[in-house]
This record gives C-alpha cells, structure tokens and sequence, in this order.
C-alpha cells in the first residue's frame, strides 16, 4: 500500500453519534497541516456502541478506532499519522493484537456483511475490487441457465430471511414456471420492526451486493423489471441505491442484452414506500406500488402466478438478495456447510435494548441466543440479571432467560412462540415489566393494522384495552383467559401475517410470564416497578436529610415535613409521579 488512509465510518447509525463531524475535522486538519494520507468514506462496520468509527489502515497493519469524536480527532491524527504511534487505548480492533472487542466479532460469519464497512458504498470499483458482480459475470461466462441457478439456490438451503422462511429457491422456481411475456422482481426494504436495522444497514453500506442479487434473480425467473420498495425514511439508504443503480447502468449491469448475455433485458426502479408496517406482506407491498392503499389481498393467486399488475412476481427482503452473490460464486455447499439441517448459511441481528454492545451482528444459524447476547453483545448493561429476550420484532415473542439455550434457527425459534422476523433481537433485564413489553409492541401492530380484518382492527384494539387496565392496577379476574381467548381468535381469523401474529408477545409473555400478569391484576403491584400506578412510594427515614427539595417538586404537595425534619408521603394525595425519587440527591425515596 503506497499511502496510509484514514477511513471515516459514515453510516446512518455513525452520522447520528457526530461522524460527520469527525469527517469535517480530519479533512480540515488534513488540509491544514498539508499530511499525506487518503480520506476515505464507508459505512457501518457493526459496532455502533463505539460510533463513531475511524479506521487508520498504513504499512503496519489496521487500526479501527471507536468513539473518536471531534475532541479526539486531533490526538489520533498527530500520534498515529504524524508521529506514527497507534493509540492503542482507542483500538476497537486491529489484525496486528487482540482487543476486548475482538469477542463481538470472532464468533462471526460474514456473508450479508461481507463488504460493510469495508469499501466506499458509494464505488462500483471497490465493489468489484471484493469481488463485486463476479457472480453474474461467472453465469454470463459459463452460460449458467436460469434452471441450473435456481438449483444453485435450492442446494444452498438458503430460506426467506424477510420473517417467513420460506425456501427461496423454491419461490424462484414457481415464478420462473409461470410463463408470461412481462416478470417482475421487487426487494422487499420496507423495514417496519422496532429495533431492526440490518437491511437500512446493507442498503447503506453494499447497495451493488443487493442490486446484484435482484440482477440474478431477475436471470433465474425471466423478469423484465425489478422494483426496490425502500421506506422514505431511510435517506441515504436511497441516495446510495441511486448511485449504485447508475453505475450498474454505465457499467452494463442493467439494461439491454446484460453482459451479452442475449435478450437478457432487466432494469431496477426505486418506490419510496410510507413505512407502513403492513406492507411488509407481499399483496400489501405489490397494492401499494401499484399505487393502491397497502392492504393485504386474499391468496391464492400467489405473486408468483398473479403479482405485480398480475404479473408473475417474486418477492424477497434485502438480506436474502445479499446472500445470492456469494452463493452463485462460492458455490452452495459452501454456503450450507453453515447452519443447521433445516436452516443454512448465516443469519444477521440488529442488537438493541439492555445490552453492552449493540449493533449489527452475523452469526452461523445454529448458534445459541446466549452467545449471541453474552459472548457478541458482552452482556446485560449495568450488570444487572438477563430476563428476556424479544425476537421477531411486533410479530415475534419475548423468550425467557432459561431458554437462552435455544439454538437460532427457523424451527426451534418458531417453537418457542417467538419467531426468526428479520432479525430483530431486543434484550431485556430484571428492569422490565413484560406486560409493558407486550403493550408496547400490540400498541404498535394494533396502530399498524390496515382495518381490513375486524378480529385484526377490533380485536387487537380490545386486547391493548385489556392490557392498559392491567397495568393501571384496575385489572379484573378472568383477563387473562380473556387475553388468550382474542388473541387465538384474532391468529385465526386475520388474513395476513399481520394479523396472524400480532397476539405473539401478549400470548408468550402470558406463557412465561404469568406471575407478572397476577402479580398486577391480584396483588397490583408491578414486580418490575415499571408500571406507575401500582407503585408505592415511601421515604426511609434513615436517609432523610429533611432537605425539602421531594416537598418542594411534588406537583400535588403530598409531601409534609419540616426542613432538616424526616419528611412522611401521604398516600391518598399521591399521584405516582415519581418526581421525588427522580429529584432525591439522598436516595432516601424507595419504591414498593
């Protein structure tokens, strides 16, 4: 390498922590100090606990330093690159010594992640500098035919990594068995679940590698016109896209007659969705770029037979496309040497909620969720005990810390009433109300329901109803049963997935959680002491200073005493606010 680069993570995640400014402040410095070193972009490596990123790669090895802010810009230019003196109590990671982060990425397999954080996402040369649109030249070359690409992917085992886990070469092949003169291929980037991030991520960091999956799919089924419904939200998800859809233009990757290959004929348009949480359903998705309200429709037809403007159409997210590539020119049975026997390759979490080190991760299918939470995320913040886990996002479930053994794959995800989604995993402590948990996530899907089903409008807005009077302390025997009893009925009636699933956190957290729920409907009292309403809160005479700052702040004036005298909460003007625990400097406020 002939000269030392200086590469700024600029990721959505990393622009949020000031990596822009970090950008701005080596540039400048650069500029005024006339250094010589190359200044470079890229996105999200995975890390962004340690946002915002900045990578030093020179004759000696790489160097990625996390948290480096604008204050510390200064110090790892003038040591590293002036004086050529690595800060080492920065380094996250370097191939020349190991770190204590070294434990959030040994144990990953990067496959979808190959290229993120690696490469400027925004040039088709560093692209095809990692092997970037090999594997299309590869079918192109040796005159693959659709046929024979579509067994590649059945080989692979690869599955639908949207939610449904569908087997994707087999959904290609009913597509490509529906002879019509027009096909067409949609990405499905429409990431609605809270706390998901993985597909703004690769869209983000490795657009070509999704482009170049849709490109071969396209081949394998015969499609003419390709669609990626991408949430409006995600900005520089599209500005990136856009970019890498004109260069794969300029560079014959999209067009007419695509690498020679004749009649070969496919381009990618982008529609810019509403980030409605319904479209992630296929019909949905394919209403709403027809121009059409985002309702589900009833199936069969399947898209592959009658889709998009009745066409045959074949539908998968981000993640899966990524996956193509690497499988047509790794081969399959390098691909499903990962995993299980049911559920192959790698699978990418987005890390969120109680955890030390959240961020993007990819793991072989086959991994347990404790390792994923405790040898990749580090742990419980604050080290407080590891309650629970929510997979699937507001379609999923929330599984218990004894399950935390559970392997990751489809099927014993699936059994614990949770479910694999697109690789949501929110993590919980001792801290949480599960009732909490289950509220927030029905509060979401109920607002989220397209109205079409009644159990799936009416029902979930009965179930959310049930849920607040529980968690108001006015909760009534029987609510439990009476949970239950919607939530199978509203599984049974809906007719999209929405529907079908919104009752999961209620009915796991019931599953593994019942003493919550009796704890607050018989005893109203909230074991996590989340709930407000069935707090108590009493001062402990041992601590109390008589400093009348709890007096002086309750907003009911509930709070008699002296100055320098013990102070009393009189229980019936209690409001629960919980303004004097906030506001003691003592902790001499507790909570019952």
């Amino acid at each position: 390498m002939s000269k030392t680069q200086v590469i700024v993570g600029l990721g959505s995640c990393g622009i949020a922590a000031g990596a822009g400014k970090t950008y701005n402040k080596i540039k400048a410095l650069k500029e005024a100090e006339n250094l010589d070193f190359e200044l470079k972009k890229t996105s999200c490596v995975g890390m962004c606990y340690r946002e915002p990123l900045v990578e030093i790669v020179d004759s000696t090895g790489t160097y990625l330093y996390g948290e480096i802010d604008e204050d510390r810009v200064f110090e790892i230019i003038d040591k590293h690159i002036v004086q050529g003196s690595p800060v080492k109590e920065y380094v996250v990671q370097s191939d020349l010594f190991k770190t204590p982060e070294n434990e959030f990425l040994d144990e990953q397999v990067k496959i979808v992640l190959r290229n993120c954080g690696h490469m400027d996402p925004e040039s088709i040369e560093e692209y095809q500098a990692r092997q970037g649109y090999a594997a299309i030249r590869k079918i192109a070359g040796e005159q693959i035919s659709g046929a024979d690409v579509i067994q590649k992917v059945l080989d692979s085992g690869i599955r639908g990594r949207g939610g449904g886990g569908f087997p994707t070469g087999m959904k290609w092949r009913f597509a490509a068995g529906n002879p019509s003169d027009e096909k067409f291929i949609i990405c499905n980037a429409d990431e609605g679940d809270p706390g998901a991030f993985m597909d703004r991520s690769v869209l983000e960091g490795d657009p070509h590698s999704v482009l170049e999956g849709m490109i071969i799919g396209a081949y394998a089924i015969g499609a003419t016109e390709g669609v990626i419904y991408c949430r409006a939200e995600y900005p520089l998800a599209i500005k990136r896209l856009n970019i890498a859809l004109d260069q794969a233009r300029a560079n014959g990757f999209l067009g007419q007659n695509i690498l020679g290959i004749k009649g070969f004929n496919f381009d990618i348009h982008i529609k810019e969705g509403a980030g409605a949480f319904v479209c992630g359903e296929e019909t949905a998705l394919i209403a709403s770029v027809e121009g059409e309200r985002g309702m589900p429709r009833k199936r069969p037809p399947f898209p592959a037979a009658s889709g998009l403007w009745r066409k045959p159409t074949n539908i998968n997210n981000v993640e899966t496309y990524a996956n193509i590539p690497w499988i047509i020119l790794n081969g399959p049975e390098a691909y499903a040497k990962y995993g299980t026997e049911k559920s192959k390759g790698t699978k990418v979490f987005a890390l969120a909620g109680k955890i030390r080190r959240s961020g993007l991760v990819e793991v072989p299918m086959g991994i347990t969720i404790r390792d994923v939470i405790f040898k990749l995320g580090g742990g419980i913040k604050d080290n407080k005990k590891f309650k629970a886990v929510q997979m699937g996002g507001p379609s999923g479930g929330c599984i218990p810390e004894y399950l935390a053994d559970t392997i990751v794959d489809y099927d014993s995800v699936n059994a614990t009433g949770a479910i694999m989604g697109s690789g949501g995993m929110v993590v919980m402590d001792e801290t949480t109300c599960m009732i909490d948990v289950a509220k927030f996530f029905l509060d979401f899907t109920q607002k989220e329901s397209c109205g079409k089903c009644t159990f799936c409008r009416i029902g979930t807005k009965r179930m959310l109803e049930i849920l607040n009077r529980i968690t108001d302390g006015e909760g009534r025997d029987g609510d439990i049963e009476l949970l239950e009893e919607l939530a199978y009925q509203i599984k049974d009636t809906s007719l999209c997935g929405l529907g079908q699933t919104a009752p999961n956190p209620v009915l796991t957290t019931i599953r593994y959680f019942r003493d919550e729920y009796e704890a607050h409907i018989y005893h109203k009292k909230c074991p996590a002491k989340v709930c407000k309403k069935l707090l108590t809160y009493e001062v402990d005479p041992e601590k109390c200073t008589g400093c009348t700052v709890c007096a002086k702040n309750c907003p009911t004036h509930a709070i008699d005493g002296d100055r320098k005298q013990i102070h009393f909460i009189r229980q019936d003007a209690c409001i629960r606010c919980g303004e004097c625990y906030s506001r003691c400097k003592f902790d001499a406020i507790k909570i019952f």
